[in-house]
């Protein structure tokens, strides 16, 4: 079996390296970014989406949003033209709902299977090969790529119908943007009052309002360091495909409204490749407080 990855940035490029590690011949290519490193481990380059395509029985596209995806997979040159009937193509990029059910009702046209399966956790859980993965799609399909998918997360599940896997996906990023702005909230809070904000951290992660996202970003916050493990303008992204999708089936989402707006702020102020956890920035800058040690 040959699989074929398309998109090897902050996400991709480590999820491509874990399965080489694992012992699956690749194929890639990257319109935007060098391969070499990757062909240097051992996988194959390709000269476009349709020259990958016509060399694999699995696709992985692993790109930034519903535009890149449509145009690698139905555009010139893309899969759709050489990839063979049987060809199962995984798309793990995190893009609209409705965008994933128009690409699988086209690969469907030409035989081709096809699964959104977005990922959560960011850069450290890519490289540690710990990736949650949600994944929307036929379940038979579902089951030929599960030890594919098992080599980049640590979690694969199955949700339901093609568009699930992107629609838990958004889920998923309002629920991460909201806990950080709720602790970027509270540890502003803390700090303006005079209180040891590590100390505070220590005290409350181990309690009810302990989680995953306060462990890992409260750290980032106390020592000041943006740099990105997933950036402030793919959480925009993520949120605004949550917006029109909501407002597509008419689920009000207020607080997730209220979030884009201080994300928005952090693009104005020039912080659009930060990580998300910046948004502590925004309290920092309206309570003229700096969280920090």
């Amino acid at each position: 079996m040959k699989i074929g990855f398309i998109g090897l940035g902050i996400m991709g490029r480590p999820m491509a390296k874990n399965l080489l590690k694992a012992g699956y011949n690749l194929v890639v290519f990257d319109k935007y970014s060098s391969v070499n490193d990757v062909i240097a481990l051992g996988a194959e380059g390709a000269s476009s989406n349709a020259d990958l395509a016509s060399k694999s029985d699995v696709i992985i596209t692993m790109l930034p949003n519903s535009p890149h995806v449509m145009e690698a997979v139905l555009g010139r040159d893309g899969v759709i033209e050489t990839a063979k009937p049987g060809t199962i193509l995984v798309d793990m990029s995190s893009i609209a709902p409705a965008s994933a059910k128009e690409i699988g009702e086209a690969l469907k046209a030409k035989g081709v299977s096809f699964l959104d399966a977005p990922v959560s956790g960011g850069e450290p859980k890519a490289i540690d090969g710990t990736l949650a993965i949600m994944v929307g799609g036929d379940g038979d399909v579902f089951e030929k790529v599960r030890p594919i998918l098992e080599k980049m997360g640590a979690s694969v599940t199955l949700v339901g119908g093609i568009g699930s896997g992107n629609v838990t996906k958004l889920a998923n990023q309002i629920v991460v943007a909201l806990n950080i702005a709720a602790v970027s909230e509270a540890f502003a809070l803390a700090t303006k009052a005079g209180v040891d904000a590590r100390k505070v951290f220590d005290a409350i992660k181990g309690g009810l309002a302990g989680s995953a996202v306060m462990n890992a970003k409260v750290p980032m916050i106390l020592d000041g360091n943006f740099k990105p493990g997933f950036r402030v303008e793919l959480h925009v992204k993520d949120l605004q495909n949550a917006l029109d999708t909501a407002h597509e089936i008419g689920v009000p989402v207020p607080l997730t409204a209220s979030v884009m707006e201080i994300l928005q702020w952090l693009k104005a102020e020039g912080h659009s490749a930060d990580d998300h956890c910046s948004i502590a920035r925004f309290y920092e800058n309206i309570a003229r407080i700096e969280i920090r040690e």
